[in-house]
């Protein structure tokens, strides 16, 4: 079977306001989700799907693409979202699921689902890959949210990111020279993060605070110290935390922290971000967060 690959991602600003068009920054995990296809010209028009996590079989069904039914499944939620993305990958490709042949198509994330890595993106960039559509176009009408992540998987690389007026990003050197010192927790508390968009949306914002959050970022790309680092994702943190009108993750969990901690994406369930400091990891232990990653463990940069 031939193959693709899409990195992860964690985002590193402009949480929330990148739906707005503040300027992101994210970065590619080592682990992502791996694609493999196989095509058969055996005039059955059929999809054998298999989705595996970390190399065990979660999720399989047997689609009739003529008709888009499913004939078999374990899952059957989630062999209707894979119909529905499928069809849309029907509809946008100029030759997939097109010409009555079997197409066996196995996915393997690499991550657990619970990182919040981008389950959904990699796949989405996967799938655009292999059946040379635009995989912003894809997640638009497969998933929506603001496209960073598809970024990241398209490009393998760093990217600064704005999803207003239009979608534009680059492909950007992030590489700071305190990079060593900085550490990502899982907090292993999945949030449903529509649920904090929905809620994000809700709430009146101005061009000017979208316009501070973009600022900060440009900012963060240029600094050379960790403490002028460790204060902007400290400004950052405060911003939302007023904006939502809600606490920090540093004020309900980790208040006695010596270091700056930052949430990471939809705040609440995924990753923070810290910096290495005396006995870092017991602290961490001692909170019940045992999943501690030094940026080159899970960074691919």
């Amino acid at each position: 079977m031939n193959a693709i690959f899409s990195p992860g991602k964690l985002m590193l600003t402009s949480e929330y306001f990148a739906i707005d068009g503040a300027l992101v920054l994210a970065v590619p995990t080592k682990l992502g989700q791996e694609f493999f296809f196989e095509e058969k010209e055996d005039e059955r028009s059929l999809i054998l799907w298999e989705a595996y996590h970390r190399n065990k079989l979660w999720l399989r069904a047997v689609i009739d693409y003529k008709n888009w039914q499913v004939l078999e499944t374990n899952i059957p939620s989630s062999a209707e979202f894979i119909v529905k993305t499928l069809k849309n990958v029907q509809q946008l490709s100029n030759t997939k699921f097109k010409f009555n042949l079997t197409y066996h198509l196995k996915t393997n994330l690499q991550f657990p689902s619970d990182y919040g890595l981008g389950s959904s993106s990699t796949l989405m960039n996967n799938l655009a890959e292999w059946a040379e559509i635009d995989p912003f176009h894809l997640n638009a009408i497969s998933l929506g949210g603001s496209g960073y992540d598809i970024a990241v998987a398209k490009e393998k690389s760093a990217v600064l990111f704005q999803s207003k007026p239009e979608i534009k990003y680059e492909k950007v050197n992030f590489n700071p020279s305190f990079k060593n010192e900085l550490i990502f927790i899982h907090l292993n508390q999945k949030q449903d993060s529509r649920e904090g968009i929905n809620f994000y949306k809700s709430k009146k914002k101005s061009p000017e605070l979208i316009e501070e959050f973009s600022n900060i970022t440009k900012k963060i790309m240029l600094c050379s110290e960790l403490e002028k680092f460790s204060e902007l994702m400290m400004i950052h943190e405060r911003k939302i935390a007023d904006f939502l009108e809600i606490s920090t993750v540093k004020e309900k969990i980790f208040s006695d922290c010596p270091s700056f901690v930052k949430s990471l994406g939809a705040w609440g369930g995924d990753f923070v971000m810290s910096a290495k400091f005396g006995d870092y990891k017991n602290y961490f232990w001692e909170k019940g967060f045992t999943t501690i990653f030094e940026w080159e463990n899970i960074i691919d940069l």
